[in-house]
């Protein structure tokens, strides 16, 4: 696996970490602190920022050749 595979699949993974840590905070978490509020913050923020910088980084690495 190149390394700009990798950093695919990575920022997949990392997506479906953000938003599984934002479902949680608002859906799941049985009590409302400061912290949880704050991960589901960080996670709703991450959902939408992790593929922009997947499509950022895909159009950049597409045109290196390894």
């Amino acid at each position: 696996m190149s390394l700009r595979s990798f950093h695919i699949v990575f920022v997949t993974v990392c997506t479906l970490l953000c938003v599984f840590f934002a479902v949680w905070a608002f859906g799941f978490a049985e009590d409302r602190t400061a912290v949880i509020t704050t991960v589901g913050v960080i996670g709703a923020i991450g959902t939408f920022g992790m593929p922009i910088y997947g499509v950022y980084f895909y159009r950049k690495a597409r045109n290196i050749l390894l």
